[in-house]
């Protein structure tokens, strides 16, 4: 496996990065730059032919990966790319926080003043129709995907790499969603078999045990992208992926006794949350299955990384994952992937990162500090973790991928945001009706 302190070292002693971009920072930045790039209508125009080879503008990377093992999958990928291209100076801008809304809310002003960064972290998917639908970010199919990618990479990923059959996104990895982790000792002391669980109310069950036993329950974080995700994936268990999609589709009332029992089983898990899940991050939360101190934490296989980057934390002896609680054979996805937005102040930089971050190496680097697994299917794996290699066989060994709500890949821009006004609300008062009432509102 890569060395974290080595890669990390090696990353920034080359490179200069910014600290959080924020508002304020945002917009400093937009005046210094002046304007932004190009207003080429093609990629092709955007591009400086008359650079020399090893002559590249400073490229601008825009990412909410600063905890854990995100950020240590960050310097893996960065790690590469200088070894790649190491005539292209870079800069790395952090908007941690909020499940990546952060990130949004700082490069969505950027790009609509036509001064973009180079390139960002986005998730693919409807997502992408957020800057698609105003023709602002370059199609690079011909550039980028005609190549080996187009081969290589697994279906699920290349469609999400599409609006409308037009490629505007290059995803670096698959996450999967509907994983639990617990600590092991913690389930042996309050007498469950995680094993045993098979829908949402054997977890309720095995939740209460752990309470009787001194333990938090659910480490979770009430954030905006915690509470749909969790949501998402209990109507998932609870009515099957024909229900979900149903659900997404737009036919809310027409499914209204499993979405109201769904919401009304997230009620029953936050009476097990920590105290303080309204103030903290969902690492912080994940921090206290790693201490011994809760028994279950929710999440995308990225709270792995956090668990690999943790020493004598050992996969299987301290803590381990099972599918979400009636949702076995199931993959429900969710991805990262960057774009290459129009008035580009580094076409030609920015070009080289999209090529690179599709290609094996870079996903060899990335995933397997990341806790993901690669969209290509000719990475070699044989590096990969115990964890990363059980995840691997569960995708190929699947019944059905469902795309994730939380973050893009399933629901419009818009209606993802009604959806998390619901579920935000009911972090606050609980009120399963009052949250059913929203969902409809949004999605019907």
């Amino acid at each position: 496996m890569l060395q974290n302190d080595d890669t990390t070292d090696a990353a920034l002693n080359r490179r200069r990065v910014l600290g959080a971009m924020g508002a304020a920072g945002g917009l400093a930045l937009a005046g210094c730059l002046g304007g932004g790039g190009s207003a080429a209508d093609s990629l092709e125009d955007a591009l400086d032919d008359d650079l020399e080879e090893s002559e590249y503008e400073t490229l601008e990377i825009g990412h909410w990966w600063t905890a854990g093992g995100e950020a240590d999958a960050l310097a893996a990928l960065m790690s590469g790319f200088e070894e790649e291209f190491p005539d292209i100076d870079y800069e790395l801008q952090d908007s941690p926080g909020g499940g990546g809304s952060a990130l949004e809310t700082d490069v969505r002003s950027r790009v609509v003043d036509n001064d973009p960064p180079s390139t960002f972290q986005i998730w693919p998917g409807q997502a992408l129709t957020t800057y698609t639908n105003d023709d602002l970010l370059f199609d690079i199919g011909e550039h980028v995907w005609e190549s080996d990618m187009q081969d290589a990479y697994l279906q699920g990923p290349e469609d999400q790499a599409q609006i409308d059959g037009t490629y505007y996104a290059v995803p670096i990895n698959i996450h999967r969603l509907n994983n639990v982790f617990y600590n092991v000792s913690v389930l042996e002391d309050a007498g469950v078999d995680p094993e045993s669980l098979e829908s949402p109310s054997d977890l309720v069950d095995a939740l209460s045990a752990v309470d009787d036993a001194g333990y938090t329950g659910f480490a979770q974080s009430t954030d905006t992208f915690m509470m749909v995700q969790l949501w998402a994936v209990t109507l998932l268990a609870e009515g099957g992926v024909d229900t979900y999609e149903s659900v997404i589709g737009g036919d809310v009332s027409g499914n209204e006794e499993t979405v109201r029992s769904s919401l009304e089983t997230v009620v029953e898990f936050s009476e097990y949350f920590p105290g303080d899940a309204s103030s903290v991050a969902w690492d912080e939360a994940n921090g206290d299955v790693i201490s011994g101190d809760a028994a279950f934490h929710h999440n995308g296989d990225w709270a792995a990384g956090q668990y690999l980057g943790e020493d004598g934390f050992e996969f299987e002896d301290d803590w381990d994952y099972i599918p979400f609680p009636g949702t076995d054979g199931q993959y429900a996805l969710n991805m990262d992937s960057f774009v290459f937005p129009k008035y580009n102040p580094s076409p030609n930089a920015t070009l080289a990162f999209l090529q690179y971050v599709g290609t094996a190496d870079a996903q060899r680097r990335f995933n397997q500090e990341k806790g993901s697994i690669p969209p290509r299917n000719d990475v070699e794996t044989g590096e990969f973790t115990n964890f990363h290699q059980r995840q691997i066989d569960q995708f190929q060994s699947s019944d059905a991928q469902p795309p994730s709500m939380a973050h893009g890949l399933a629901l419009p821009p818009g209606q993802q945001s009604g959806v998390e006004s619901a579920m935000t609300a009911m972090a606050e008062n609980w009120d399963a009706d009052e949250a059913y009432d929203g969902i409809v509102d949004t999605l019907e």
